[in-house]
């Protein structure tokens, strides 16, 4: 309901009216668990005809009158879009307390058993209100004030303070950063429209510059990726599981036992001392997911390619010193590129593994860097982020051959989804308006001879609706 209710995202409608933000063209959103147990989520909404904070700034700097109605245009959609005050009571309301109850524990005032008459739109302020004051207004605790020194004046991490506020939204002329309106700096920001119908705590930011999306980004990838076990409870339970494992193996000889033994302890003592609280357990059992994304994500795993093409480049080097040492050696074009398919073998990149059916040992198939060389003549022209966006690599099936041709020996053989229900496989190079086509049946392509699965796999063109976006895969950052 949030993404098509409220953003007005809904990739099947043509023209859409859009949503609170306006026309929403992507999502992606990060579910979490706080310390008390309760769900958050994380999320990150791209407008459509936004600019990037070097285009916006540029707008802004260029201080003629079209930037300047560029930026009331702007400034007043966010005044519209972001509130961070507590909404007034409405004059023409009777005076009353606040309710007993929490507001976000009701539906909405609406339905109250108010006979004021057709007044809605005050009992929409009157809620508005008891809303954005209990679940908006900051209040200060022990935790806003854990990362303070002693002897250091004492500062919210959060930079919630009463003094914290900029009675209008301004554009600075000479470095064109955005200071949005606030009008109370112990609120945090939220729109009406997401409070009125979500009914809990929300924070809204706008991105306008490049020093706000890399703080965005730094927050959310390193809030995410926190370890929720705490350092001295995780060495506990490890120290524990091995004073286990010397206490009741006493096989000193069988080393390869006891080694699985105990890390079979540790995982467990690991997964005994996590946390999880029933809403996480809920959401696990109805299948909620820990993400929304609008997009589709493939790995691009960037290290084997780079690997392969320092080795490529290594190999020339040792080529041309060769060469310049032994003039009168003949060795062909042809050995030198046997020589370096044969280092492949040695990247630690990813690698695919099988199950193979008959015995059950897992056997490597292939790589991405293989699936990328020997794609076939008809795919020359795609480079690798076009095959990583757009090409999939999909199992052969059988044909479903007629009753009458039950027994034949054909029957083993295996046809390709091209020749059941896609289009026919193609050897004439493809072309950027072959990658465009939006028709039913795609595609497909052959491996060259020299792939491991030319026999058992293809390639098909992934429809334009269903492309990936490339997500490189590198080394952790230090």
């Amino acid at each position: 309901s949030l993404i098509k209710a409220l953003l007005g995202y809904d990739p099947g409608v043509v023209n859409g009216r859009g949503g609170v933000l306006g026309h929403v063209t992507s999502y992606y959103g990060c579910v979490e668990a706080q310390g008390r147990g309760t769900l958050h989520c994380h999320m990150l909404i791209w407008v459509e005809g936004s600019l990037n904070p070097n285009e916006l700034k540029a707008k802004v700097l260029a201080n003629d009158q079209s930037s300047r109605e560029f930026q009331q245009r702007l400034i007043n959609f966010l005044d519209a879009t972001i509130i961070n005050h507590i909404q007034p009571i409405p004059s023409t309301s009777s005076p009353q307390s606040t309710p007993d109850f929490h507001p976000s524990s009701v539906r909405s005032h609406l339905h109250s058993n108010s006979q004021s008459g057709n007044d809605i739109s005050t009992r929409r302020d009157l809620d508005m209100h008891f809303l954005s004051k209990s679940c908006q207004s900051h209040r200060h605790t022990k935790t806003c004030y854990k990362y303070c020194k002693p002897g250091e004046p004492l500062q919210c991490r959060f930079d919630m303070d009463p003094s914290n506020t900029e009675p209008t939204s301004r554009f600075d002329v000479e470095t064109g950063e955005l200071h949005l309106r606030c009008l109370d700096g112990m609120v945090n920001n939220y729109n009406p429209t997401m409070l009125e119908a979500l009914r809990c705590n929300m924070d809204i930011k706008f991105i306008g510059s490049g020093a706000s999306a890399k703080a965005i980004l730094y927050y959310v990838t390193d809030y995410i990726t926190k370890s929720p076990l705490k350092t001295h409870v995780a060495y506990a339970a490890l120290a524990s599981a091995v004073k286990y494992v010397e206490a009741t193996l006493d096989a000193p000889d069988n080393l390869c036992y006891k080694g699985k033994r105990l890390l079979q302890h540790c995982a467990y003592s690991l997964i005994n001392e996590q946390e999880v609280s029933a809403q996480q357990v809920m959401a696990c059992l109805l299948d909620n997911g820990d993400h929304y994304t609008s997009h589709k994500f493939g790995n691009l795993y960037w290290t084997s390619f780079e690997k392969y093409i320092q080795r490529i480049e290594h190999q020339q080097i040792q080529d041309t010193s060769l060469a310049e040492a032994h003039p009168e050696s003949d060795s062909s074009e042809d050995e030198r590129v046997d020589d370096i398919e044969d280092h492949e073998e040695e990247d630690d990149g990813e690698v695919t593994l099988t199950l193979e059916r008959n015995t059950g040992n897992l056997i490597p198939v292939s790589d991405q860097v293989a699936d990328y060389l020997h794609r076939g003549p008809g795919l020359e022209e795609v480079c690798l982020w076009d095959s990583i966006r757009q090409l999939e690599k999909v199992r052969l099936r059988k044909a479903k051959l007629q009753a009458d041709e039950s027994d034949s020996d054909d029957d083993d053989q295996p046809v390709s989804c091209a020749e059941m229900d896609e289009g026919p496989n193609e050897d004439e190079p493809v072309s950027k308006f072959a990658l465009l086509d939006r028709s039913f049946r795609r595609p497909t392509f052959n491996f060259s001879r020299q792939h491991q699965q030319v026999h058992t796999h293809v390639l098909k063109v992934r429809h334009p609706d269903r492309k990936l976006i490339p997500v490189p895969i590198e080394p952790a950052i230090p």
